[in-house]
């Protein structure tokens, strides 16, 4: 049984929905309280187990690859003034390869994927979006992996969404369900509203079998004009089962403005240094606002 080593993120976005600051910065490096967002997905992959990562960039990604690069100046400066537990943070990413390869023109997620297809071969593998920052107690990407070694197939993570949101995710259309795995007949590409087969939406976190690039390889346009993911996922449904599971833990929407803020807020209270500061200043603020 090959297991799944290998992970691709995406990061190759223009990140429009945050101009003008991503104008020159990649959204991906725009951080919660003191961490790129990206360095969340890149976490929350080592703690799975993954050991190689392929992250997919476009043009102005270079802050990227410079975050997760050796900065010896810095880790020496930080050495000489005793600062270690600074120290581990800037080196919490360096038990894992790195690998970068860009996607030349803006064609879609399913084409992001489809260009790490020489660095995957025919293993099995994860995706990670850099949108969704989920905390739970075992790492969503480990709960699918899990899913994975006992079906030996593609599994896409899910949880529900209020009925009026659905058309802005993949849906699936549940067929059985086993626990918090459900069997699959169908998955949509952002239905219109009102006309999703259910609230189930995929929420960022995959692990496929190397068959997905069958279908990708079609190039296929979909929704947007763009070669969509979730397509693939439908074409690859009917050749073999892809499951469907209902993750545990918090999931954090970064990739809109609102949700950045209130992921902002939620991680600082995590904060033992901030957070009664930071529950001072939001009381005063609302009492402020109420007058």
């Amino acid at each position: 049984m090959k297991t799944v080593k290998k992970a691709i993120i995406p990061a190759a976005g223009l990140g429009t929905r945050f101009l003008p600051a991503t104008k020159a910065m990649p959204k991906e490096m725009l951080p919660i309280v003191d961490k790129p967002t990206i360095q969340y997905i890149v976490e929350e992959a080592i703690e799975s187990g993954i050991e190689d990562i392929i992250i997919v960039t476009g043009k102005g990604k270079r802050a990227i690859e410079d975050h997760f690069d050796n900065n010896f100046e810095l880790e020496d400066n930080l050495v000489k003034k005793e600062k270690y537990e600074l120290l581990d943070k800037v080196r919490q990413s360096s038990n894992v390869d790195i690998h970068y390869i860009r996607q030349k023109e803006p064609k879609g997620l399913g084409h992001a994927v489809w260009c790490a297809r020489k660095f995957i071969g025919d293993e099995p593998f994860a995706v990670l979006l850099g949108d969704d920052i989920v905390q739970a107690e075992t790492p969503c990407l480990k709960q699918l992996i899990q899913q994975y070694e006992v079906t030996q197939c593609s599994v896409v993570g899910v949880q529900q969404v209020p009925d009026e949101e659905t058309h802005r995710y993949g849906i699936v259309e549940p067929l059985v369900q086993e626990g918090r795995r459900y069997e699959v007949r169908s998955f949509v590409e952002k239905p219109e509203q009102g006309t999703a087969p259910s609230n189930l939406a995929i929420m960022g976190r995959y692990v496929f079998t190397p068959e997905i690039f069958t279908f990708l390889d079609r190039q296929e346009v979909g929704t947007g004009g763009e070669i969509q993911l979730t397509d693939a996922i439908q074409m690859l449904n009917e050749l073999q089962q892809v499951y469907a599971y209902d993750f545990e833990g918090e999931r954090y929407d970064v990739g809109e403005k609102f949700g950045f803020i209130k992921t902002t807020i939620e991680v600082a209270l995590q904060d033992f240094e901030l957070k009664n500061e930071l529950l001072v200043y939001l009381e005063g603020l609302l009492e402020k606002i109420e007058r």
